[in-house]
């Protein structure tokens, strides 16, 4: 029995001579121990400078005391959990597995992020490499981590608290730690508490509850007094006071060394008591201790004018530089009015007095309700006490602000803040979308800052949070460390995660560069589709109010209306960012910049090809590929010039992009509502701004007449967006209340919807995301910006027809079937790929550069499944192609070719296609032979050798396959057999008997969503289990990304899958996606089914 007991509130740190057990000599041991010298450095974080250890047997008996003795020496938030190659594929279970020189990641959980070992070894630690001007021997205390050990109370019952042992087996996850409490308590566990009524709903929240939890089943939060310290320290057993450490014993030594004396006096003041937990934090300059919760030996403690004393135990922290008091807020009574605190150590003698005088109290002075203290060391010049602007971006996406309690900590070469509660913004309300809020922190200074922990404990509605950046202000040295984020803290969303470690920026100029260039990256990613070859633009230039016109002599101005023939150009060449930009109406002249002029010359000419710059504000600027540096510029009445000719502010370089042809018949189009997300429809009927941009949020347009049009769910067929009854939601069944009148803003290219049976009111949005009937403002909510992923068709019936008539057209031309051959493209491509698809049957379509043959060629079994072929080229992608005909029991018939003419637009020179069918009729099986495709202007012909099986019962089981051109008997790019390996996770219930779906990204296209049917086991996606499957595929390059589908019809499907692993024949790296989480899974209100998984690291 230990004389010092195991807490998470007053660790004893392990010191060099600490922790290490004498063990008695057997002479029968005639091997020599070896010892292995060992690096471990932080996943993720290339900042760590790496630990070195000697391992040998006498040093680590089991390899858990490896893991405890990193967990003081890596600072992860739950100490380190896992240990794994540098690539993070294997992990290491045991200590014979570790290679002597080797390195090694550290992490907390089973996802590794992989780091620059060459640059980690460089790099110093920031704490060493800083410039202290106060005590050279003060170092960093260690971050937050998970506690070891838990005291928990019964809901309401104050005395039967317990303390249970944490462990890495039982905290995989949330739900298997409830029912691990579940089982040690024998009561049902379904929520936890903070002794102060705070809910805990993650394992990353437990750090919040300071080592103490309350466990209730569905009954609401009880208060009590929950007293720990006799969980925490109990008696002795009988004979334990008589017990002597040898002289020369380290742990004896420790325990001496870290005994505390603390008297604690609370003023006289009327109200300076408190009913709230009073904890006390040593900073010394080896460590910190965890915060110690003072109980007192009655229910009179820290009441005004008393004095409350306690000894407390904390270890060997060094030299002591400050401390940290403050209390929990809890009880009828929290304020706390502190007058002075005295320190004795008991062991050296040394006493410390403290003056406070300060209220402790949300409402009193600052509003905090704890406080930072330096401590006189003599000799030394005493470290001041700092208040630290803290400002807040949040993002401008929808519903990017948060109700939930924000939670800072902030890291500097003198210890760390601990984690501050951050509620008194300057604003009215905090974190609210595109807003930032400023705080103060008072903390004694930190020195040079080196990162920030920002979390939050996502309670309430709506609590998930986009955090663009945090910038504190350092009054002291008149400096501003930057630490970016620009991404969700949301169980939903991103990684799943709710707090996240984020480190400064070097430089934060370059920082701020960075950001804007990030902005400009994600501004072209939306608006990169315009750019295509074949669209037909207009330049609208803000500062002289019109639209760039090219007239025939040459001649140039930006004052044209909307209608003007001469200011619609052609997109006659995209390659990247780089384009030329024909006139409409004159052949073969084009935009151009000529000394820095622009004008008009003939289109074969260098100086027309122009590269696109994409600005924050969705605008463009045309600059010379010839004289970088020369962009198109107008004067504010529209004339052309440069910058030398005109004070700059009356110079305007950038232009509205506008896109003819947007909302034609049978138009595919997304709504986006930001950067990121789109207008869609729920599986409950309501409709959001929050969607992601994926085939989720397309509406297919039904034109009722010129400007006015019907929005019909792609993913939900015969469901319309509509306005009725004060409401805006996907209800609408084709009838008057889904008409919209298209209104276009020229200032920013967005469009906005309005009712035509009520006019006047237009779809909205609210602050959260969700649509609603709302007025015409400019502040964005009625905002919609297009992005067209199928192009429609002029009808020529339109003109004359009422929209009874359309409506009724409408509904006999719905989309009947939905295939799961759908494959949903990536946005890279998706945007590229602007297509029409027109059957052989259309004779009257006149030939173009974009129409195609398609002739397929049946073996011996045909089918009467509906097929249908993707096209890919080296610019783009267009499909689902259906190859349809009137007829279809007539088509591909055994031995029969059946012939198909399509249009394919702008996708550059074609390399593979893919064709299956969707499984269904009553012959499914089909055995194709050869696909042939022959341009008709041109007559270029392109061969697909098949003949293969596409059956789910014959051959590898596909019934898609993908076919690569073949040259001169060669195909110009190899089939590959990519090995899917599937990890399903260990959690409880983590097994499904759902459909999954797996699509592959590379640097040359994807595979398509593949069904992932034969397996090597005979049951598939079992908990714990690997499953083995083989996607064939046109070599896709060097893989990016994977797509990953589970198709669960209800909750009891859902599926846990850990990570895909993918081996391609003859190269001995694996590519690893790392998922760890539930699919599907719900994210602000909507259902997911599927995640896009991106590539973690090679092994």
């Amino acid at each position: 029995m230990s004389e010092t007991p195991s807490t998470s509130f007053s660790r004893i740190h392990p010191t060099p001579s600490e922790g290490r057990v004498s063990y008695p000599r057997h002479l029968s041991v005639t091997h020599p121990i070896v010892a292995k010298r060992i690096s471990f450095y932080k996943s993720g974080d290339p900042q760590f400078g790496g630990v070195q250890v000697v391992l040998n047997p006498r040093s680590f008996k089991t390899f858990d005391a490896l893991l405890d003795n990193l967990s003081w020496k890596v600072p992860l938030p739950f100490g380190v959990r896992n240990i794994s190659t540098p690539g993070g594929m294997h992990s290491i279970t045991c200590l014979e597995e570790l290679q002597d020189g080797q390195s090694y990641l550290c992490s907390h959980g089973q996802r590794v992020q992989p780091v620059d070992l060459e640059r980690a070894r460089r790099r110093p630690r920031p704490w060493q490499s800083s410039r202290a001007i106060y005590p050279p021997a003060l170092r960093r205390a260690s971050p937050p981590a998970l506690p070891r050990r838990l005291v928990v109370f019964r809901n309401g019952d104050p005395s039967t608290g317990r303390a249970v042992v944490v462990s890495r087996r039982v905290t995989q996850s949330f739900q298997a730690f409830l029912q691990y409490l579940t089982e040690v308590l024998r009561c049902p566990v379904m929520k936890l508490y903070t002794t102060d009524g705070r809910k805990v709903p993650s394992l990353q929240s437990l750090i919040l509850a300071s080592g103490t939890i309350v466990v209730a089943g569905r009954e609401p939060f009880k208060p009590g007094n929950y007293d720990i310290q006799k969980y925490l320290f109990p008696a002795r057993l009988p004979g334990m006071a008589h017990h002597v450490y040898p002289r020369g014993n380290a742990r004896s030594e420790s325990r001496r060394s870290g005994s505390w004396k603390v008297s604690i006096i609370t003023s006289d003041l009327p109200n300076a008591g408190t009913s709230s937990q009073i904890y006390i934090v040593l900073y010394g300059q080896h460590r910190s201790s965890a915060p110690i919760y003072l109980y007192g030996t009655n229910e009179a403690r820290f009441q005004d004018g008393h004095e409350d004393i306690f000894i407390i135990t904390v270890g060997d922290i060094g030299t002591l530089f400050k401390i940290r008091i403050g209390h929990t807020n809890s009880g009828p009574s929290p304020a706390w009015h502190c007058k002075e605190i005295k320190l004795w150590n008991m062991h050296s003698g040394k006493q410390f007095y403290i003056p406070v005088q300060r209220w402790l109290a949300r409402d009193q002075e600052d509003g905090d309700i704890c406080r930072e203290l330096p401590i006189l060391i003599k000799g030394q010049p005493i470290l001041p006490v700092t208040i630290y602007e803290v400002h807040m971006a949040t993002g401008d996406l929808w519903n990017a602000g948060t109700k939930a309690n924000v939670y800072i900590s902030i890291y500097g070469e003198n210890g760390d803040t601990g984690s501050r509660q951050l509620f008194r913004s300057k604003n009215a309300f905090n974190f609210l979308r595109g807003q930032t809020d400023t705080f103060s922190l008072e903390a004694v200074h930190l020195g040079d800052l080196y990162k920030v922990v920002i979390g939050h404990d996502g309670l309430g509605p709506g609590n998930g949070w986009f955090l663009d950046d945090i910038v504190v202000k350092d009054p002291r040295k008149n400096h501003e460390y930057v630490f970016s984020c620009h991404r969700w803290l949301d169980q939903g969303e991103d990684d799943g995660k709710i707090s996240r470690e984020l480190f400064a920026s070097e430089n934060n100029f370059f920082s701020g560069r960075q950001k804007l260039e990030l902005k400009r990256k994600e501004t072209w990613t939306a608006e990169s589709w315009k750019f295509m070859k074949g669209n037909t633009l207009q330049f609208y230039n803000k500062l002289a109010g019109g639209f760039v016109r090219l007239f025939p002599d040459g001649k140039i101005d930006a004052v044209g209306e909307s209608t003007d023939k001469y200011g619609f150009f052609d997109v006659i060449f995209s390659k990247g960012n780089v384009c030329i930009f024909q006139s409409h109406q004159i052949n073969h002249v084009s935009l151009a910049l000529d000394n820095g002029f622009v004008t008009g010359m003939a289109s074969d000419t260098a100086a027309t090809e122009l590269r696109v710059l994409c600005q924050p504000n969705r605008c463009v600027l045309l600059e010379s590929t010839l004289v970088p540096g020369h962009m198109v510029t107008f004067d504010r009445h529209g004339k052309i010039t440069d910058e030398s000719s005109t004070g700059y502010a009356h110079l305007s370089r950038e232009f509205v992009i506008h896109v003819k042809g947007m909302f034609l018949d049978n138009a595919v189009v997304l709504l986006a509502t930001s950067l990121r997300q789109a207008l869609c429809l729920q599986s409950d009927g309501s409709c959001t701004g929050v969607g992601n941009q994926s085939e989720k949020s397309y509406w297919k347009v039904h034109k009722i007449s010129p400007g006015i049009c019907m929005f019909e769910s792609v993913k939900n067929a015969q469901m319309y967006l509509r306005i009725n009854d004060g409401r805006c939601d996907g209800y609408g069944t084709g009838n008057a209340d889904c008409h919209f009148k298209i209104k276009k803003n020229l200032e920013n290219a967005s469009i906005s919807l309005e009712s035509m049976k009520n006019p006047g009111l237009f779809v909205g949005l609210q602050a959260d995301g969700h649509a609603k009937p709302a007025i015409y403002t400019k502040d964005g909510s009625v905002f919609f910006f297009p992005q067209v992923i199928q192009f429609g068709r002029e009808n020529s019936m339109e003109a004359s027809a009422t929209p009874s008539q359309k409506e009724e057209k409408t509904n006999q031309t719905k989309i009947q079937t939905e295939t799961p051959l759908k494959m949903e493209v990536g946005r890279s491509l998706s945007f590229r790929t602007a297509k029409e698809i027109r059957h052989c049957q259309s004779s009257e379509n006149l030939q173009s550069e974009d129409e195609w043959k398609v002739y397929v060629l049946t073996g011996s079994t045909g089918t009467q499944a509906k097929v249908t072929l993707w096209v890919y080229g080296d610019e783009g992608a267009t499909g689902p192609i259906g190859l349809s005909k009137d007829n279809p029991h007539q088509l591909f018939l055994p031995s029969q070719e059946d012939e198909f003419q399509v249009e394919i637009r702008s996708i550059g020179e074609i390399y593979k296609i893919r064709i299956g069918h969707d499984g269904t009729s009553g012959q499914p099986e089909w055995n194709l032979q050869k696909v042939t495709m022959q341009h008709m202007k041109s007559k270029k012909t392109l061969d697909f050798a098949a003949n293969t099986w596409l059956s789910h019962i014959r051959a590898d089981g596909d019934i898609v396959c993908e076919l690569p051109v073949v040259k001169e008997g060669q195909a110009i790019f190899p089939l590959v057999r990519y090995q899917v390996y599937i990890h399903t996770g260990q959690l409880k219930q983590a097994d499904t008997e759902s459909e999954v779906y797996l699509c592959l990204y590379g640097e040359r296209g994807d595979s398509g969503l593949r069904l992932m049917h034969n397996s090597n086991m005979p049951i598939k996606f079992q908990r714990g289990q690997v499953d083995m499957f083989q996607v064939e595929a046109v070599s896709l390059g060097k893989l990016q990304k994977a797509l990953l589908c589970c198709k669960a019809r209800d909750e009891s499907q859902y599926w846990y899958c850990e990570k895909v692993v993918i081996r391609e024949p003859g190269i001995t790296s694996e590519s690893i996606f790392t998922c760890e989480r539930w699919l599907p899974f719900m994210s602000q209100g909507i259902i997911h089914s599927e995640i896009e998984l991106y590539l973690q690291g090679k092994d």
